[in-house]
């Protein structure tokens, strides 16, 4: 290792130079410079190192970086390597996004207005299902988290799933979610409590990165960097901004001004209960179809079923559990037995909202994901992949990014990176918001069996018997369109994984690859309809 030293006064030169002599001796040399006003350490694994002696600061040269105690432009650059991201929220897209940046090593900060909310939030809302495509994400992230995560929910897929007539209980339509997943090598769609997930998750990312008691009420930016603040008062910077405060999002209404969310006309009610009904061996996941009312069943796992319930007539907070039996009381016995058996402080209460789709989801430095940028209604159990599916492809253009080696500072290139971000996602994203829609819609006009007579639909009625055939000769048109729409999220879209990302993306993909051109697109009149 070569040393320079240049010092203005001889009678410093023969102390600075034995001192320096010591410092850098090893061709791996660790250099800690010290002033009376500042202090720093610098690593330098280069064969040249500058020092220069300068009044009374000292200028360090390591490769093509210089920094003094009156200028650190140098350890700040060094800093810059690293991409700094904030997310407001830490809901289970906020949480998921957090766990990707950190593995990749980026200065990743996470502000959630209230920790509590996070780890109880949907003890008793209804489970989330993850599809194989969620979880398969999952996977990639973090093979640990997965893990976790899959003992700690319920596998439904190996066993019968599918959409039900309320009253009689006879199926409309059964999926077979195990062997699809097993065709692909997609772990097989579970569900979990909303609770158990989003603790996991919290413990993966550490209390270090998620800032509880932070709830992000602004932001300003400018070409150099994107600044948040806090309800307190605080301010931090980032090169990248990304909204993960669900479907009330503030840095939603900061970038597209104020808009109030759509009520669904629906209410839901939840349920928890400490019940193994005889069927658990052989159904999974279940859903009851009404007029203007549905109820979903799932085994949970732990002895537990969790479901919830949907319907346009809102009841009052208090007596819930006698209210839904008169609601449902005329329906099959699986879903009697369910309400009978849940404990009155075990049902919980929320109206439905969600938005219109919009096709930008930011500007400049920041983005959105998950309910802050496409919230939906839960009828078909998307909401949650995918918020899942939207951070996988945005650490994927992230990656991307800084593989290019531009100027973090930059704001053109981190604005271009997000709105691809933005557009990779839009196609998957609008189809399954519609289809969450349409689901809901199709109720409101559901007739549970429909006799075929001299009427002026009897043609229809016929028309679509003969496409879609059922037992004794009737027929639930709602029904069967609302299992049509729910078979194709499921299916489809769950295993459309081309759909999602390009084929070089996939390569990163390697226990859940799909060979490319999918089936999908050949033998789904559905999504072609």
């Amino acid at each position: 290792m070569y040393l320079h030293l240049m010092c203005r006064k001889q009678s410093r030169k023969t102390k600075s130079g034995l001192l320096f002599y010591f410092l850098i001796k090893s061709p791996m040399a660790t250099f800690q410079c010290l002033s009376s006003s500042h202090s720093h350490y610098k690593n330098c694994n280069t064969s040249f190192v500058d020092f220069r002696f300068k009044r009374s600061s000292y200028v360090v040269r390591c490769g093509r970086e210089s920094c003094s105690n009156q200028d650190y432009s140098c350890v700040e650059r060094d800093e810059r390597r690293r991409l700094r991201i904030l997310i407001a929220g830490g809901g289970i897209g906020g949480l998921v996004l957090a766990l990707a940046a950190k593995h990749r090593g980026y200065d990743v900060k996470v502000f959630e207005k209230d920790l509590s909310a996070v780890r109880g939030e949907g003890r008793h809302r209804g489970p989330i299902q993850l599809l194989s495509s969620a979880l398969a994400v999952l996977q990639v992230i973090d093979g640990t988290v997965a893990k976790q995560i899959m003992e700690a929910g319920c596998v439904t897929g190996d066993r019968i799933n599918g959409v039900a007539d309320g009253v009689s209980g006879k199926w409309f339509i059964k999926f077979n979610l195990l062997s699809h997943a097993m065709k692909r090598g997609l772990p097989v769609t579970s569900v979990i409590c909303r609770m158990a997930l989003q603790d996991i998750l919290l413990n993966a990312v550490g209390l270090d990165i998620v800032r509880n008691k932070s709830k992000v009420v602004d932001f300003m930016q400018d070409s150099n960097k994107v600044t948040v603040i806090l309800e307190d008062g605080q301010h931090y910077d980032g090169d990248v901004l990304v909204g993960a405060d669900g479907i009330w999002s503030k840095v939603r209404s900061k970038l597209f001004g104020q808009e109030e969310p759509k009520y669904s006309d629906y209410t839901c009610y939840s349920g928890l209960a400490n019940f193994v009904p005889p069927y658990i061996d052989t159904i999974g996941y279940r859903v009851f179809l009404g007029l203007n009312q549905y109820f979903v069943a799932s085994d949970v796992g732990k002895g537990k079923m969790q479901w919830y319930a949907e319907n346009l007539k809102s009841l009052n907070a208090a007596g819930k559990k006698k209210r839904l039996l008169n609601l449902y009381g005329h329906w099959c016995k699986e879903v009697v037995e369910l309400i009978s058996e849940t404990q009155e402080d075990m049902i919980l209460r929320r109206d439905i909202y969600d938005r219109d789709m919009i096709y930008t989801w930011g500007i400049g430095r920041v983005t959105l994901l998950g309910d802050a940028a496409h919230p939906m209604q839960p009828n078909l159990g998307q909401g949650g992949c995918m918020a899942i599916e939207d951070c996988y492809q945005l650490i994927l253009e992230l990656d991307k990014f800084v593989s290019s080696g531009l100027d973090f500072q930059q704001s053109n290139g981190i604005s271009t990176m997000l709105r691809r971000y933005e557009r990779k996602r839009m196609f998957r994203i609008s189809t399954v918001h519609a289809a969450s829609r349409m689901a809901s819609k199709s109720l409101t006009a559901y007739r549970p069996y429909v006799e075929f007579g001299s009427g002026p639909l009897s043609v229809i009625y016929a028309v679509t018997e003969y496409i879609i055939p059922k037992d004794n000769q009737t027929l639930s048109s709602c029904g069967t369109s609302f299992s049509t729409i729910f078979h194709a999220a499921i299916h489809d879209l769950d295993d459309g994984w081309p759909w999602i990302w390009v084929e070089e993306e996939q390569k990163n993909l390697n226990s859940c690859y799909l060979p490319w051109p999918h089936p999908c697109f050949e033998i789904s009149p559905v999504l072609e309809e």
